[in-house]
């Protein structure tokens, strides 16, 4: 089975996206402190990034206090979840076709 480019997401074209996904897709929720920790990234980066998957509906925003700290959580949402996978299968059959 020949792989078209067309089944490769572009919001995931980028690493930083993609781990992002991963994290999400493997976590129920993670919030932005921990996410920029993890991926040791500065917030205005994580922060363009996370607004480029809110855009596409692949993650969802919850806004909350602990306390009188505003914390700023993420979750994957199941149109994010299906594209991620549909990602991932691509990139698993193109190395397959690699393997020939």
């Amino acid at each position: 089975m020949k792989i078209s480019l067309d089944q490769f997401d572009k919001a995931f074209e980028n690493r930083i996206r993609l781990q992002i996904m991963s994290v999400l897709v493997a976590n129920e929720s993670y919030d932005f402190n921990s996410l920029k920790e993890l991926l040791d990234l500065t917030d205005g980066n994580l922060a363009s990034h996370l607004k480029a998957l809110e855009k596409e509906e692949y993650m969802q925003v919850q806004k909350s206090f602990i306390g009188r700290k505003p914390n700023t959580r993420y979750l994957v949402t199941e149109k994010g979840r299906a594209a991620f996978k549909l990602h991932l299968q691509a990139l698993e059959n193109l190395i397959k076709q690699q393997k020939k």
